[in-house]
């Protein structure tokens, strides 16, 4: 999600005052929504096929919208793409994307319908790809617990892949990048491989949202918490299979 500033004032509905002032990025106090967001998913790994094909898919949905516009529609955009298998959405005809647009509960773009369709069936390619593509081949990746992620091959190797060897510090707005070298190289494979609406700065809010890049502030409650980057901000090397 490409953050945009808020007033950093927390709405009154949320539950305890020790939740209203954890220290957060700002547009993260912006809504009870957006803070459940922050606190128990953003930046987290996510490293599977579906979950990846679905981040695609969402971010780039929010192309033109806000993220908070995307979150509050995505059970119902879950349920109109068969929560996110790519196997079933690549099999989506002519009608079901008429019977799309009606459906006033997610965003009623053709554009971005069929390029969700489309990259369902791109996704599936990268699967048969993967098999004579080294690159496209899983891994792992060492995490700073000791533990690792074990990275599949296809669409979750080829993200992956990308992870740059150091991420951001930020401890303000202005210091928090919206593009990087990786997601500019990301978004140049993703078209590559027939993927629609993943320009740099898309790309670049997906990594930040599935924890390929951390961009929490320096202080935020949830710096660090993809266990990925070191506190000097390294990473370990990846791991071939």
């Amino acid at each position: 999600m490409t953050a945009s500033p808020s007033s950093g004032t927390a709405a009154s509905d949320d539950s305890t005052a020790n939740s209203r002032n954890l220290p957060r990025t700002a547009w993260a106090n912006g809504s009870a929504m957006m803070r459940e967001y922050y606190d128990h998913e953003w930046g987290l790994p996510v490293i599977s096929e579906a979950g990846l094909y679905e981040r695609v898919c969402l971010e780039g949905f929010q192309a033109g919208l806000s993220w908070a516009t995307i979150l509050a529609r995505r059970d119902a955009f879950r349920r109109a793409f068969a929560d996110f298998d790519p196997d079933v959405v690549a099999k989506y005809t002519d009608q079901t994307v008429e019977e799309l647009l009606q459906d006033a509960s997610i965003i009623r773009s053709r554009p971005k319908i069929m390029a969700a369709i489309g990259n369902a069936r791109a996704t599936l390619e990268l699967r048969e790809a993967a098999e004579q593509d080294p690159m496209l081949q899983g891994f792992s990746l060492p995490l700073q617990d000791g533990d690792s992620l074990q990275i599949a091959s296809g669409l979750p190797a080829l993200v992956w892949s990308h992870a740059p060897e150091t991420t951001p510090s930020p401890t303000r707005a202005d210091e928090v990048p919206t593009q990087s070298p990786e997601s500019v190289a990301l978004a140049r494979a993703l078209k590559k491989h027939g993927f629609r609406f993943v320009g740099p700065t898309t790309i670049f809010a997906l990594m930040e949202a599935v924890g390929i890049v951390d961009t929490h502030w320096v202080g935020s409650h949830k710096r660090a918490v993809s266990k990925i980057y070191a506190p000097d901000g390294h990473r370990h090397a990846f791991v071939a299979d």
